[in-house]
C-alpha cells in the first residue's frame, strides 16, 4: 500500500487509525512520508481498509476500489448503485 493508496481508500484518518487499533500520527506519518511507520503499521491500516471492503491495485498505475459485493464480498449483502438512498448509503 502506498501512501496515496491509503488517502485514496481511507474515510478520514481518524476512522482508519481507530479501525486499525493505532494512533492517527502514524496514519498522518505514513500519508506524508514524513517519518519512518513500521511495516507492521502499514500492514495492519491495510488489512483494516480490506475488512472494510476495499481493494488494493497494484498495475501501472497503483489505485483503490471497492470489492464487489460489500465488505465481505457477498453479493447478497451489496445494494445496487439505483437503490441507494442516504439512509442505507
Amino acid at each position: 500500500m502506498t501512501p496515496a493508496q491509503c488517502r485514496a481508500a481511507r474515510g478520514t484518518q481518524v476512522k482508519l487509525a481507530k479501525a486499525a487499533g493505532i494512533g492517527t500520527s502514524i496514519v498522518t506519518s505514513f500519508e506524508r512520508s514524513g517519518r519512518a511507520v513500521a511495516a507492521g503499521a502499514v500492514h495492519t491500516m491495510q488489512h483494516a481498509l480490506e475488512a472494510a471492503g476495499v481493494e488494493f491495485l497494484d498495475g501501472e498505475e497503483p489505485g483503490v476500489q471497492l470489492r464487489k459485493g460489500g465488505p465481505r464480498g457477498d453479493p447478497a449483502a451489496s445494494i445496487p448503485v439505483e437503490d441507494l438512498t442516504s439512509e442505507n448509503d
